[in-house]
This record gives C-alpha cells, structure tokens and sequence, in this order.
C-alpha cells in the first residue's frame, strides 16, 4: 500500500506544474486526485478558481483554503484534473469508481485540456477489466440492467449508494469492449442510463503515470 502512495504522490507532484497563472481549474475525485489536492496549497496564489465534481471534491478544495465556484458561472475551464480506475494507451480511460462520473464527464468535456493521474497498476491493454460503471435513473433500473444484459454485460446494482445526483449505479462486469466508443455511445443511449464510466469519445489529452520513483507521461 505504501508504494501505491508513493506512486500516487509522485504524478501528483509532477502535475503541479501545469498549473499556470489565474487558471480555473476542474478538480475529480479518487485517492490521486486527493494528494493532489493536498499539495494545492503550494500554488494557490496561481488558481482564480476551481470547479469540483462532486461534493466530497468540494469539502476538500474549501478546507484547503481554495476558491469553488459553480460550473454554471463560468463558460470554459482552462484545466481538469482527475484520476482513473483502468487507461490504456490511446489515453481512453475507465471512471466511476467514486461515483461521479457523469458531473466528471461533464467537467472532461467542457475543459480545454485533461490531465489524468494514475499509478501504474492502472494500465490495461484492453479496457473491460474493471466493471464499467453505469449512473441509472432509479426507476428504470431494471430495464437498463435488462439492455446491458443484450450487450453481453452483467449489472450489478452498487449497494447503498446514491450519486450526487440522486441516482444510482450499476456496475457492470464482463463486457468485452472492442471498441470503447461504440460501447460507450450503445450504453448511453439506453433510456433511463444518464451516463457511462467510459471516457473514450472524450479521453485524456495526457496521463501522467506515477511509477516508484519516476513519474512517464504520455502526450
């Protein structure tokens, strides 16, 4: 556990100096994402704001003395930092692990550049791995988990939670994922399915990997 730390902390290190000056920033969630925001005390004077994905993001960035402001005030976001649960090496990544994946996607999309932070026990050659995480409507959750079900996967309800959006997740486990945008577009068109944990149509523009002592990128 220890060298995952040192892992983790070693990206969150080397990402500090994307942060440039008055920048907003977008911030995810993930144990990487939380060193992270352990070390924004350091270049705070460089932020004019930030943006959380989700409510624990938010206690987070304010305890540490940061600026949130809401998305809705702003109309672009200078950078997103988050973390991710798989990636493989065309920087299409796997999210939602932590739940927030679709104020995440939002965030990605509406950002002009995305950094994510790993260790590298998140490699994967192929993404399918780690269950593709799915924010459903509450009412039709059983009809979504009937569609997924066509699609070759197994759903499995994530017990005793609600996203921040008042929905709830089903996981889904073996999937063989060919083609990660096909995928992600088949899963969110299911009426009733809000959004999806692949991050494939909109993935990282770079991944920063933290290794033992050494961080990689790739650009």
């Amino acid at each position: 556990m220890q060298n995952i730390h040192q892992m983790q902390m070693m990206a969150a290190q080397a990402a500090l100096k994307h942060i440039t000056n008055k920048v907003i920033l977008a911030v995810g969630t993930g144990t990487i994402v939380e060193c992270f925001i352990e070390l924004l005390a350091t270049v705070r004077e460089q932020i004019k704001a930030t943006v959380a994905s989700s409510k624990k993001t938010e206690q987070l960035l304010l305890a540490k003395g940061l600026p949130v402001i809401a998305f809705n005030s702003i109309e672009e976001i200078t950078l997103y930092i988050d973390s991710a649960d798989a990636y493989n090496n065309i920087k299409q990544l796997v999210k939602g692990d932590g739940g927030a994946l679709t104020r995440e996607k939002i965030l990605a999309n509406a950002s002009k550049k995305f950094i994510c932070l790993v260790d590298q026990t998140k490699a994967a050659d192929i993404l399918g791995k780690f269950p593709i995480p799915v924010e459903v409507i509450p009412m039709a959750r059983s009809y979504v988990a009937r569609e997924i079900v066509k699609l070759g996967g197994l759903p499995q309800l994530r017990n005793n939670f609600i996203t921040d959006n008042g929905n709830i997740i089903l996981d889904v486990h073996n999937l063989k994922i060919e083609c990660p945008i096909k995928l992600e577009i088949q899963l969110n068109n299911i009426p009733g399915a809000v959004e999806n944990g692949l991050f494939a149509a909109r993935g990282a523009d770079q991944i920063i990997v933290g290794l033992q002592d050494s961080v990689i990128s790739l650009d």
